[in-house]
């Protein structure tokens, strides 16, 4: 599928209708879903054929360009109920059931220092290396409460996936997190920079829109030496 015809397809995915502050939802583009996906197939092979979980999948944008690009599964986890509730509308509408599955859960809770947030290893270690990619357009962190919880979807994701791990980060935090990657033991690459567009949807927005800076991340583990 070329790039252009994976865009107009995704064009047709729909959003949150009552969006979360704070859970930071904002939609994952048409435009910026179809180069994450198209780029992990295309360039590196890592879509077609495999097990892929989305995680923090919101309205199933990732998952279902992960299904179009050939995944044989794909695991969307959310949090949030009122957002797998479309998501399922749009796995249904563009026919991808049999691929994706849904699962409502939380990747991370509060943790015993007030302030600061932990992975839910209840969740994550089970799932340790049950796939082979992985693909994230986590929160930023940006909300009170949140902070730090870009990092530990990402760690989730690096923990859950054998192979590649495509991420979507703030450009701001591209030298924290290769730092981050080179103590799990992992690569990180930058793929490409790209604008993340944030358009009015919440009551202190004052501007129709925002172009966010970021990087889209390809993390893999590192090859041991022999």
């Amino acid at each position: 599928m070329k790039l252009k015809q994976l865009e107009g397809y995704l064009g047709e995915v729909a959003a949150f209708k009552n969006p979360k502050v704070q859970l930071e939802q904002y939609p994952t583009t048409a435009h910026l879903a179809a180069r994450v996906l198209y780029t992990a197939e295309s360039t590196f092979g890592d879509i077609d054929g495999k097990a892929v979980v989305d995680l923090g999948c919101g309205c199933g944008m990732l998952s279902i360009a992960a299904a179009m690009m050939g995944a044989c599964s794909v695991v969307g986890i959310d949090v949030d109920s009122d957002a797998l509730e479309i998501a399922q509308e749009n796995i249904e509408e563009f026919e991808v059931e049999e691929v994706v599955e849904l699962m409502q859960a939380s990747l991370c809770h509060e943790a015993a220092s007030a302030g600061s947030l932990e992975l839910d290893n209840q969740l994550v270690t089970p799932m340790k290396g049950k796939f082979d990619t992985a693909i994230l357009n986590p929160p930023f962190g940006t909300k009170p409460g949140n902070k730090g919880i870009d990092v530990l979807f990402l760690q989730a994701a690096c923990s859950m996936a054998t192979g590649a791990v495509y991420s979507l980060h703030k450009t701001s935090t591209r030298d924290y997190l290769v730092k981050k990657a080179e103590s799990w033991g992992f690569e990180c690459d930058v793929l490409a920079e790209l604008k993340f567009d944030v358009p009015m949807m919440y009551k202190f927005h004052k501007k129709k829109a925002v172009d966010i800076e970021v990087d889209l991340l390809r993390l893999q583990p590192k090859r041991k030496q022999v």
